[in-house]
Formats: C-alpha cells, sequence, structure tokens
C-alpha cells in the first residue's frame, strides 16, 4: 500500500470514520465541537504501546472535564498480527478501562491518510481540527514519571489558544504492521 507524505503540524487533519470495537462508528469531532483533540495510533501488543498506555488514559481522564476528546486507533495487520484482530481488541478494551473508543482501521487506509508511522503515534488538534503536535506522548516509555508530558504541554498550549512549543517530536514505537 502505498504511504502518504508525512502530516504536518499546521495542516488540516485527515478525515477519520472508523468502527470501534462495538460496531458504532466514530468521526473526529465537527470543528469547533471540542476544543481539542487527540488521535492516537496504538496496538495490543507492542511494547511501547502498552508503556505508554496507562499515561494516554491518565491524560484523557484528566482533560475530559475540559473537553478534550481522545481517539485510539488500531491499524495494523491482524492476519500476520493476531493479537491486533478486532475480537482481541474488544477482549482488551472489556478487561481494561478506556476512557476513550478504540478504533478498527481494517483498510489501513486511516493508517496511511494520516501518515500513521508507529505505536504509539499522537496527532494533537486545535478546536478547527488542525495538527498542532504530532510525536510521542513524552521521552520515555519506561518512566511512568514522564506522565505524558508532551502530550500535555501541547494540549495546554492548544487549550490557551497558543501553538504548542514543541510542535514536533519523533514518534516512538513499533512500526505500523501493513498489509503485503
Amino acid at each position: 500500500m502505498a504511504r502518504a507524505t508525512a502530516t504536518k503540524v499546521g495542516e488540516a487533519a485527515p478525515p477519520l470514520e472508523l468502527p470501534d470495537t462495538e460496531g458504532d462508528v466514530q468521526t473526529l469531532p465537527a470543528p469547533g465541537e471540542a476544543p481539542a483533540t487527540v488521535v492516537v495510533w496504538t496496538c495490543n501488543h507492542c511494547p511501547y504501546a502498552l508503556g505508554w498506555h496507562d499515561r494516554l488514559v491518565w491524560a484523557a481522564e484528566d482533560y475530559e472535564r475540559r473537553g478534550v476528546r481522545f481517539l485510539a486507533v488500531n491499524s495494523n495487520d491482524a492476519e500476520r498480527y493476531p493479537r491486533d484482530s478486532l475480537e482481541a481488541m474488544r477482549e482488551r478494551v472489556r478487561e481494561e478501562r478506556w476512557p476513550f473508543p478504540y478504533l478498527h482501521d481494517e483498510s489501513q487506509r486511516a493508517a496511511t491518510d494520516w501518515a500513521a508511522q508507529v505505536t504509539p503515534h499522537l496527532y494533537v488538534l486545535d478546536r478547527d481540527l488542525r495538527i498542532r503536535y504530532e510525536g510521542a506522548p513524552d521521552a520515555d516509555h519506561l518512566d511512568p514519571e514522564q506522565n505524558a508530558a508532551w502530550l500535555r504541554e501541547a494540549l495546554d498550549a492548544v487549550l490557551a489558544g497558543e501553538q504548542p512549543a514543541r510542535a514536533a517530536t519523533e514518534p516512538v514505537g513499533c512500526s505500523i504492521k501493513w498489509k503485503p
């Protein structure tokens, strides 16, 4: 599958319309509907995604009262990586406490459109659905003390109507598992 050019900070976010683990179609909020939106590519098997997962949950819970919407997306090839199948996604959501929808990108079209590279790969959008931050949650997936600092800095700036001082970091994680 051809990969899109990397999404750039300041550009409009590509559309996103995918089913969650219960089959309900989820989309980005309409412009102006949410003060900020976080879209994160993740999966069930990557040690980086698993290492950062709780910090993303904590951030989602902390920013929910401020109207921030979080969406998690899994685009991995489930045939080669069964732990990332829709059924495995459902089981994980049922066993864990997820304060945001977990979306299934079976066609991998969303990952291509967004130029997602790894799990996790974060995008912070402003109220107009422009990308204001792209990259990793913080500096170290093994250090919970980091508490998704880069994500939180970006959200605080966006919620204050400002461009984050750190607009992009290198996304670190396991590569998206593309279909042949």
